[in-house]
């Protein structure tokens, strides 16, 4: 812009003063044209800066990744090919075994002669039967401990003889005392206790068959007087 108004200026000094037939020439000032380079334009503004994360990472570095590597699996062995020749058979053995088998098997068989003499005797069926039998009992020690208190304090022994029935299942029952030495002191009811907690007897048979309600005479002894342990059954 500069250089065209130096221009425009020198070109109307020299139009007058090239001219004849107008006004005298006018001399112009000179005119200073000073040159400069137009201002760079501003940079462009910085980007706005993203807003932060709502959760921060971070921590530590990931562990290495392992493969695993499966074992190879073990060689299978080839099956052993059966043998073109079978194994003899055993030899038949013919004898007689020490054991009978359950089921008889085929055997050898011969002939035999033999012949015998011979009497006898005996009585034909009858009425008979057993008596009851003893099959358990108390010891002297579970005795004395069933015996009254008063005469464990005062070690005094005692004497009770009872009559009691014989169930089929070898208990008794409906135990009566028949005599009691010392009387008034308790003994005949322990000893009904005793029998029927600790006696077992096996009913008489009939034709061999048990009979139920039959009468057993028992006696028991209560020893107190410096009595030691005792395991062996008392039976009166």
């Amino acid at each position: 812009m500069a250089a065209g108004v130096a221009v425009l200026h020198g070109g109307l000094f020299l139009a007058l003063s090239t001219s004849t037939d107008g006004p005298p020439m006018v001399s112009l000032p000179p005119i200073e044209v000073e040159m400069f380079r137009p201002a760079d334009p501003p940079p462009p503004p910085p980007p706005t800066p993203e807003p932060p994360a709502p959760v921060s990472g971070g921590g530590a570095p990931a562990a290495p990744s392992r493969i695993h590597t499966p074992p190879r699996p073990r060689p299978v062995e080839p099956e052993l090919p059966a043998p073109v020749i079978q194994a003899p058979a055993p030899a038949l053995v013919v004898g007689v075994a020490p054991v009978a088998t359950p089921t008889p098997g085929f055997g050898q068989g011969g002939q035999g002669t033999g012949s015998g003499t011979g009497n006898g005797e005996g009585d034909g069926p009858g009425s008979g039967g057993t008596p009851p039998r003893f099959i358990a009992g108390p010891t002297s020690r579970q005795i004395a401990d069933a015996a009254p208190v008063a005469a464990r304090r005062a070690r005094i022994d005692g004497m009770v003889a009872l009559r009691c029935v014989i169930r089929l299942d070898s208990r008794l029952e409906n135990c009566r005392v028949v005599n009691e030495t010392p009387s008034g002191m308790g003994f005949g009811e322990a000893a009904v206790r005793i029998a029927i907690d600790r006696f077992r007897f096996a009913p008489p048979t009939r034709q061999g068959r048990p009979v139920s309600g039959a009468e057993m005479p028992l006696g028991i002894q209560f020893n107190l007087g410096g009595r030691r342990p005792d395991t062996s059954p008392a039976v009166g």
